[in-house]
C-alpha cells in the first residue's frame, strides 16, 4: 500500500521522530483491534478496514477538509486497476460504516492504557500519580437518529425549547501533567457527569491521586474510589451546603473532620458507611474568600496542607485540555461531522485518539527541552503533527523531508510556554451572548 511504503521510505530518510505515527500505533495493534472486534474481512477493497483507521484520525487532524479530500490527500485508496482514481464519497462513508466504532475504541483504550499512566507514574507527586476528571459535552449534527439517541438540554429560563443540536455528555479521566487522556466515557446528555465519572474508576491505578472538580463531591462516587483498590484518594474543593464535624486539629486551617451520609445515598448503596471521614484544609488567597479543600489524604506531615493548596489548582489543567480539543483540534466548530450513532462514536474515540497522539508527541518535545509537557505549546505542535501527515503523505518529494524536521528540531524553542503568571485573575463570565431572536427548528421529517 502506498501509504506504508511512502512512511517507510520517509523512516528512512528523515530522523527518527518521523515514523512516530506507525511506532505509536503499531501495525498489530491496529491488526488486533481489527481482529478482536470483527471487522478484519479477508475481501479486497479500495478502502480496506485498516486504512479507515488512518481516515478517522485524519478527520480528526484536518477538520478544514471534506472527508473525501481526506482519502485523497492521505492517499488512502488502493488503485483500481493499476489506476489512481479519486474515491466516490459514498464508498468513504460504506467503507466507515463497515469499520464500525469498536475498533477506534479498541485503540483508544490500548493506546491510552500505554501512554497515560506511563506518563503519570513519570510525574508523580510524593510517590502518586496525578489525575484530573471532569465532565463536558460536545455537540453533534442534528440528524433525527443522534437526537432520538444523545438529546441535549432542555427549555432554559428563556424559554428557547430544546438545544439546537443533539449533544453528547462525557467524563474524562486525565494525567494531569501531561493532558495525556487515561479513559473517556460518554453517551446521552441526559444522563449526569456522576454516571459517566463511576465508569473510569475502574482505570484508576493504586497509588494514585484525583483532582476532581467540586460538583462530583458525593458519597456514592468517592467512597468507591477510595475503597475498591489500594492507596487510591482524592481531593476536591468543599461546597458551600457542606456540613461536618471537627474530630481533630492536624494544624492551622488543617482538620480531620467527619460528614453524614445521607439515607437518600445509602438506600441506593447498602454497603455506604453511616459516616465518612476526610481531611478538611481551609485557605484564603489574597482578594477572595476563604476557601476549604476536602481530601481523604488524612497524613498532614506526608502531605502538607500549603502543598495540598497548589496541588488542587492544578486541576485546571484538564479544563485546558477540554480546550484544547474544542478550540484548537475541532476548529471550534459548531459540532462534529458524524450523522448516524456509530458515526459519531467512531468519530469520538478518533478525535480522543489524535489528541492523545499529539499530546504525547508534546511530552517527547518536553523530554528534549528539559522542560514540564505543560509548557510546550499545543497549537505549535499541532500544527507541526498536521505538516507532519502532509509531508508523509501528501508529498511527491519525500527528499525533502528531512531538511524540514531538522530545521523544526533546531527551533524547538518555539514549542515552549513561558513560564505561567501565578498571580494573573480571570474571573468566570460569559463571553458569548445568548440571541435573543427564536432558534430555527428543522421541520419535522426534513432531511
Amino acid at each position: 500500500m502506498r501509504l506504508e511504503k511512502e512512511l517507510l521510505l520517509a523512516a528512512e530518510l528523515a530522523p527518527e521522530r518521523l515514523s512516530q505515527f506507525q511506532r505509536d500505533l503499531p501495525e498489530d495493534w491496529i491488526e488486533e483491534a481489527l481482529y478482536s472486534t470483527g471487522a478484519a474481512t479477508v475481501r479486497r477493497r479500495r478502502l480496506p478496514a485498516e486504512q479507515v483507521v488512518w481516515l478517522v484520525l485524519g478527520m480528526a487532524l484536518m477538520r478544514d477538509r471534506p472527508i473525501a479530500d481526506v482519502v485523497d490527500k492521505l492517499d488512502l485508496a488502493l488503485p483500481n486497476n493499476g489506476k489512481r482514481e479519486p474515491v466516490a464519497r459514498s464508498a468513504v462513508a460504506q467503507a466507515r460504516a463497515r469499520l464500525g466504532d469498536e475498533p477506534l475504541e479498541w485503540l483508544f483504550l490500548r493506546s491510552a492504557d500505554a501512554w497515560g499512566h506511563a506518563s503519570a507514574d513519570r510525574q508523580r507527586w510524593r510517590g502518586l500519580a496525578l489525575y484530573g476528571v471532569d465532565g463536558s459535552t460536545l455537540r453533534v449534527p442534528d440528524s433525527d437518529e443522534n437526537r432520538e439517541r444523545f438529546g441535549g438540554s432542555s427549555a432554559g429560563k428563556a424559554g428557547r425549547g430544546p438545544s439546537a443540536y443533539p449533544m453528547v455528555r462525557l467524563a474524562a479521566l486525565m494525567a494531569l501533567r501531561s493532558h495525556l487522556i487515561v479513559g473517556v466515557s460518554f453517551g446521552p446528555y441526559e444522563h449526569s457527569e456522576y454516571v459517566y465519572a463511576a465508569d473510569l474508576w475502574s482505570c484508576v491505578p493504586e497509588n494514585s491521586l484525583v483532582v476532581i472538580d467540586r460538583g462530583f463531591f458525593a458519597a456514592c462516587v468517592l467512597i468507591s474510589l477510595v475503597r475498591d483498590r489500594q492507596n487510591r484518594h482524592w481531593l476536591t474543593r468543599a461546597k458551600k451546603n457542606n456540613r461536618w464535624r471537627v474530630i481533630q486539629s492536624l494544624g492551622p486551617g488543617d482538620d480531620l473532620v467527619e460528614l453524614n451520609v445521607s439515607g437518600v445515598a445509602r438506600a441506593k448503596d447498602s454497603t455506604l458507611p453511616k459516616t465518612w471521614q476526610m481531611r478538611a484544609i481551609t485557605y484564603q488567597r489574597k482578594g477572595y474568600q476563604p476557601q476549604t479543600l476536602l481530601t481523604s489524604l488524612l497524613d498532614a506531615e506526608a502531605y502538607p496542607p500549603e502543598e495540598m493548596v497548589r496541588l488542587y489548582h492544578e486541576r485546571w489543567e484538564i479544563e485546558l485540555g477540554y480546550d484544547e480539543i474544542k478550540t484548537e483540534l475541532l476548529d471550534r466548530e459548531e459540532a462534529i461531522r458524524s450523522q448516524t450513532v456509530k458515526g459519531v462514536k467512531q468519530e469520538l474515540w478518533g478525535i480522543f485518539l489524535a489528541y492523545n497522539l499529539v499530546r504525547l508527541e508534546m511530552e517527547r518535545i518536553a523530554d528534549e527541552a528539559n522542560v514540564e509537557p505543560v509548557r510546550i505549546s499545543f497549537v505549535t505542535a499541532l500544527r507541526y503533527i498536521r505538516d507532519e501527515w502532509f509531508w508523509l503523505c501528501g508529498t511527491r518529494s519525500p527528499g525533502a523531508i528531512p531538511r524540514h524536521l531538522r530545521a523544526m528540531r533546531e527551533n524547538i524553542k518555539r514549542f515552549i510556554l513561558p513560564l505561567r503568571r501565578t498571580d494573573r485573575v480571570y474571573p468566570r463570565v460569559v463571553k458569548i451572548k445568548m440571541s435573543n431572536y427564536p432558534l430555527n427548528r428543522r421541520r419535522s421529517g426534513a432531511k
